[in-house]
């Protein structure tokens, strides 16, 4: 069935509709990610709520879905765009196709897009949000539908909606689920920790009572300026003492909780071919990013910049002066993506009191 993607500054670019049926108008944010593979990952990250993600790889699908590879319980993005998608998958592992795991998590798709253009477009005017529709739907009226879209409060639509807890051996740590991939929590318990995920919501004064070991700030969609309740709460958590490791949208929070600012960015950085530096060494990391906004406004006698992007310069990592804790803006974890700096996880675990390691 035809259908077309309207942007809110009215550009137009059509396509193929796919996975779920199109009988209303989907609007979100458009954003590109620079992925060769994962798109699995891509379509269960969390982050991605409220987005309508453009693959600028053209072949998405080759390798099929399978239930190991879920970032988490279902799919999160506004919808999938793609230029040619392979529902005939030829991996071994795989468990079903692209288009079928679409429809059945009622995410809609656009196949056959000039992926190139719309990604050239977005860099040139910066994230826009878009309408989808079917080819005879009014162009101007999806155009005026996706201008006046709102996403409202992502971050409680991913969120966990109860704590639940993970065992391990080893030290108590508890992650504030602000959209939290997967392989957030494989990570720390493959170091041993005994780990409980809260939901974003949760006070400063619930987590301390759990007494952990160390919290774990994760990832998340959406303006984090907008979170002035968990701004607090992480306030109140970095005057704790208990060592803190924010990522993605919990190194966002961190910074504003201690007095710094965040700016939307023109288009982002969405994508597992990231250069990021480590200032204190000069080393190059390859790493994985979905984020829309960046730190600014640091003061370096409150936090010190441990990483910055090597393409833009934007603040990548910071370590907190006063209190044990340190974040990065990309993901460590990875999935999809290089593991080059999983070693973060180690280095957070290493800084645990002894008696709880």
């Amino acid at each position: 069935m035809r259908a077309k993607l309207v942007l809110e500054d009215g550009r137009v670019f059509e396509g193929e509709a796919f996975g779920a049926e199109l009988s209303a108008p989907i609007c979100g944010e458009v954003v590109f990610n620079t992925g060769m593979t994962g798109y699995q990952e891509v379509l269960t990250d969390p982050s991605y709520a409220g987005q309508m993600v453009v693959m600028t790889y053209p072949l998405i699908g080759n390798y099929g879905i399978r239930a190991a590879d879920a970032e988490s319980g279902r799919p999160h993005v506004r919808a999938f765009i793609v230029s040619d998608p392979c529902d005939t998958p030829s991996h071994w592992a795989s468990e079903g196709g692209l288009a079928a795991y679409l429809a059945e998590n009622g995410i809609v798709a656009l196949a056959g897009v000039d992926t190139r253009a719309l990604t050239k477009h977005l860099r040139t005017k910066g994230t826009l949000r878009g309408a989808i529709g079917l080819a005879d739907w009014d162009d101007q009226a999806l155009a005026d539908a996706a201008e006046v879209w709102q996403p409202g409060n992502l971050v409680a639509e991913v969120t966990t909606p109860h704590a639940y807890a993970v065992e391990g051996p080893g030290p108590h740590v508890v992650v504030m689920d602000f959209g939290a991939k997967r392989n957030i929590i494989r990570s720390l318990t493959a170091l041993g920790c005994r780990v409980t995920v809260v939901p974003a919501d949760t006070g400063a004064d619930a987590i301390l009572a759990s007494a952990p070991a160390g919290i774990v700030l994760s990832n998340g969609p959406g303006d984090p300026e907008l979170l002035t309740d968990v701004r607090a709460n992480v306030r109140t958590l970095l005057e704790s003492g208990v060592p803190i490791f924010g990522i993605c949208l919990g190194h966002q929070l961190m910074a504003l909780a201690l007095g710094g600012r965040t700016s939307k960015m023109k288009f982002g950085h969405h994508g597992v071919n990231h250069p990021v530096q480590e200032l204190k060494t000069g080393r190059a990391y390859v790493t994985t990013q979905n984020h829309e906004y960046a730190v600014t406004d640091l003061d370096p006698a409150v936090a010190e910049v441990t990483h910055r992007n090597l393409n833009d310069g934007t603040v990548e990592g910071m370590r907190v002066r006063a209190h044990p804790a340190f974040s990065v803006q990309f993901h460590p974890e990875a999935c999809p993506g290089p593991g080059d700096t999983a070693d973060l996880f180690r280095e957070f675990v290493a800084q645990l009191p002894v008696a709880a390691r």
